[in-house]
């Protein structure tokens, strides 16, 4: 599949506050590491599953699922340095007259004696855990004849042994990936940076420089646009608002779905955070208006419903809709000036993590050089200091007067 080339796209690293939001992201990414990695462990496993004698010719498809799939990876709820990857294997005709349990019974035969800490057979996959904190799911499927492309039935059991519940459920996640990557084409200048500062960040600057003019051809792991940057935002809000939650919580697919929707070209990030939240509250907020759940469903396959399994209630989607709504919120007054310095780090930290924003914010000042670190000022917008240094988060309330100060030019411009 070709990429399309759209206009240049935005720097997040240009704009005050889309820089920490980057800064954010960039430190909840699958790192370089672990992506050369997983490349290397997706053909591992999928030699390993056809070495075996019940699986010999039986591999139509091995593919990326979900954020592998749109290259929106992120660490794993509740963590920062975990991540969990999905692959689809579409099995053949010796599979075909097998009950689900069966099917992910085989999978987990075959996979027992992979050399990883653990091997765990879940309702729908098989996850292997490594060391290194990396999760990978190896979900089976059944080609569904005379559909689109790759449209498959996945297998659902429980188990340990049989059950009513138990059932084939549609599938095509290789369809929604080509319908996500066409609603979020490929923004030139915002990957390039992106991805530079990525291998930047892992200590690869050589790297990154040789390879920055190679990012448009490259298709693994690479964030493309700026919607799939603030798709990653968005999920790692989910994270962290959902933390503590034992339940399940809204499905990934689906706020990829709305970051495909709500998609547009040369948005700031901050700007394209709030759009894709606001239109998931518009639609929970349709459906509970008259009494239902959300509906969600793949646009290339209607039978592979992305809310399925959550929300279980009306008021379980009013409660994610009032958190997006508090994020959109927080994020319109940091856009307009309107938070003190220490205010601002608070709101970052209880919506994004601790750990990671002032990761963030050490990681700018580091870039910004002595001058921030003696202010203590990284952010200004029309004069009004919006983000401290590390150093002084736990810094008194500035002054009014000192936060409206003149305008500093930190960045080569007035900001």
């Amino acid at each position: 599949m070709n990429t399309q080339i759209m206009p240049t796209g935005i720097n997040p690293f240009d704009d005050p506050l889309d820089r920490i939001l980057a800064e954010v992201a960039l430190s909840v990414q699958l790192p370089p590491s672990l992506h050369d990695k997983a490349k290397s462990r997706y053909e591992a496993v999928r030699r390993h599953i056809e070495g075996k004698a019940a699986f010999a010719d039986q591999i139509e498809h091995f593919y990326p699922q979900g954020s592998m799939a749109i290259d929106a990876t992120i660490s794993t709820r509740g963590t920062d340095d975990e991540y969990d990857l999905d692959i689809v294997s579409q099995l053949g005709g010796r599979f075909r007259d097998m009950a689900p349990l069966e099917i992910l019974n085989e999978l987990e035969s075959a996979l027992s004696d992979y050399p990883v800490q653990r091997v765990l057979r879940q309702t729908r996959c098989v996850t292997l855990f490594y060391a290194d904190k990396m999760h990978l799911d190896v979900t089976p499927s059944l080609r569904a004849y005379g559909t689109l492309d790759r449209e498959s039935l996945i297998t659902h059991a429980k188990g340990p042994r049989r059950s009513e519940d138990d059932s084939f459920v549609d599938m095509n996640a290789y369809g929604f990936a080509q319908w996500y990557a066409s609603r979020t084409p490929l923004e030139v200048r915002m990957a390039k940076e992106f991805h530079r500062r990525w291998l930047d960040h892992a200590g690869l600057a050589t790297r990154a420089d040789a390879d920055v003019d190679d990012v448009p051809e490259q298709c693994d792991f690479i964030v493309k646009n700026t919607a799939t940057l603030a798709l990653q935002l968005l999920k790692r809000y989910r994270n962290i608002r959902y933390a503590s939650y034992s339940g399940r919580i809204p499905p990934s697919v689906m706020l990829s779905y709305y970051a495909g929707l709500a998609a547009h070209p040369n948005m700031s990030l901050s700007a394209m955070l709030v759009r894709i939240a606001n239109w998931v509250v518009r639609d929970i907020e349709q459906a509970s208006l008259y009494g239902r759940l959300l509906h969600v469903a793949n646009p290339v396959c209607a039978a592979d419903v992305f809310t399925d399994r959550w929300p279980e209630s009306v008021a379980q989607q009013n409660e994610f809709a009032e958190y997006l709504r508090e994020l959109v919120r927080s994020l319109e007054a940091m856009r307009k000036g309107e938070m003190f310095p220490n205010t601002m780090m608070d709101v970052l930290r209880e919506n994004f993590g601790d750990r990671v924003v002032t990761r963030a914010a050490d990681q700018i000042a580091t870039e910004v050089g002595g001058g921030i670190q003696q202010s203590r000022q990284l952010y200004s917008r029309r004069g009004a200091v919006l983000l401290p240094s590390a150093a002084a988060v736990t810094a008194p309330m500035i002054n009014p007067a000192v936060a409206t100060a003149r305008p500093h030019t930190f960045f080569g411009k007035k900001l």
